[in-house]
């Protein structure tokens, strides 16, 4: 491997990896339907998914405890996680299918997904002292895109067998992990943490600037994944379908992939008029569209579209823009701790928020419910500007 290559090189090769290794995330919501009926049973998707999401809160946060994005080098760290990630996920396909066997595995795979994503905005900052808040909105870009490509398939109505996509998706896994394993050095601006300190926790909780930037954080994550779970059922509401078909698909895929631009532009933006403007506008943005929801759950057929383009473009772009608020708060040498902790916290807060609008949507519309989600953006900001002043 070179000692070093140009920061642009890096992040093209970050981004491909990124969107790669992140590919074993969705798997199990493209594989689900098929899952359902070899099983004979229904309600996978969430199952699936919470077991992902579970894995993942449980590995950021022994990554995030043990310091092990910063003691060890985070190059060598994706690629492993990438490994082992890309095995769990393979094995689905070989071992006796039982829906327990299913959940464990999924969940190993969120458990490596830890050394995955937020490793890789390690890495990105080991490489961008300056202009991070760009190279993390192409980074979280990358991700948006897997999250949304699932829908595209729904949408064309593409048949591909489950087995099938664990496979693709474990090879691009490991392709993900070689390219930043044997292509991408520890960066220029890399500081190794020394040893396992435990008291560095303690040590985050009192940094103030930090604490500011996670609340937008978490204010956010508050929002983002249950807009995205319950968009095709707030579609369907609001045009009167009665059942979810491929247009509304083609709908969901466009509007949270529109998320994906807005990242990479709101991390240009970012260049000139700094990470936190873009932040703070984008939250404030999109906890607008909630209270619209909120105060207008009945609109033309000609805006409804429109609107939602607005919300998905707003209710991500801040996601890169708090990451790098939090990246430089910190020391270097502590940095992938506290980014990986931040995760594990805001990825918690969406399992409470998933819950809690599904428990709703059992007496209320999808425009309440989710307009309700304006709690997540009102105390993000409130809680931003209490801290960081």
């Amino acid at each position: 491997m070179p000692k070093t290559i140009p920061s642009r090189s890096a992040l093209i090769l970050i981004v491909i990896a990124q969107f790669l290794g992140t590919s074993l995330w969705f798997a199990g919501n493209a594989a689900a339907p098929a899952l359902e009926a070899l099983l004979g049973q229904t309600g996978l998707v969430s199952i699936i998914t919470s077991a992902v999401q579970l894995g993942f809160i449980t590995g950021t946060l022994f990554f995030a405890f043990l310091s092990i994005p910063d003691r060890f080098s985070p190059s060598r760290v994706f690629f492993v996680s990438a490994v082992l990630a890309s095995v769990c996920n393979f094995s689905i396909t070989i071992l006796p299918t039982s829906l327990s066997t299913i959940l464990i595995l999924r969940f190993l795979v969120g458990f490596f997904l830890a050394g995955i994503y937020p490793v890789g905005m390690k890495i990105a900052s080991d490489y961008f002292e300056k202009g991070l808040g760009s190279a993390l909105g192409f980074l979280v870009g990358a991700l948006v895109l897997g999250t949304a490509s699932p829908f595209l398939l729904k949408a064309l109505e593409i048949s591909i067998s489950w087995k099938l996509i664990f496979w693709s998706t474990s090879a691009f896994a490991i392709l993900g992990g070689m390219l930043i394993g044997f292509g991408v050095p520890d960066g220029p601006f890399r500081k190794a943490s020394p040893k396992f300190d435990p008291g560095i926790i303690p040590a985050l909780a009192r940094n103030n600037p930090l604490k500011g930037a996670a609340a937008g954080y978490f204010g956010h994550m508050w929002e983002l994944y249950t807009f995205w779970a319950f968009l095709p059922f707030l579609i369907q509401s609001l045009k009167n379908e009665s059942a979810i078909d491929s247009t509304n698909s083609l709908w969901t895929f466009l509007i949270i992939s529109a998320g994906a631009v807005s990242c990479a532009l709101g991390g240009l933006i970012s260049l000139k008029k700094g990470s936190e403007k873009v932040a703070l506008v984008s939250l404030f943005g999109s906890g607008i569209c909630c209270l619209v929801l909120l105060i207008s759950p009945e609109m033309p057929a000609w805006a409804l579209f429109a609107f939602l383009m607005v919300w998905g473009i707003l209710v991500v772009a801040d996601s890169p823009q708090f990451s790098t608020l939090v990246a430089q708060s910190i020391l270097p040498e502590h940095r992938g701790t506290a980014l990986t902790l931040v995760n594990c916290i805001g990825f918690g807060l969406t399992i409470l928020s998933i819950q809690l609008a599904n428990y709703l949507s059992g007496m209320l519309a999808p425009s309440l419910y989710l307009g309700l989600l304006v709690l997540g953006p009102i105390s993000g900001l409130l809680m931003y500007r209490f801290f960081r002043s």
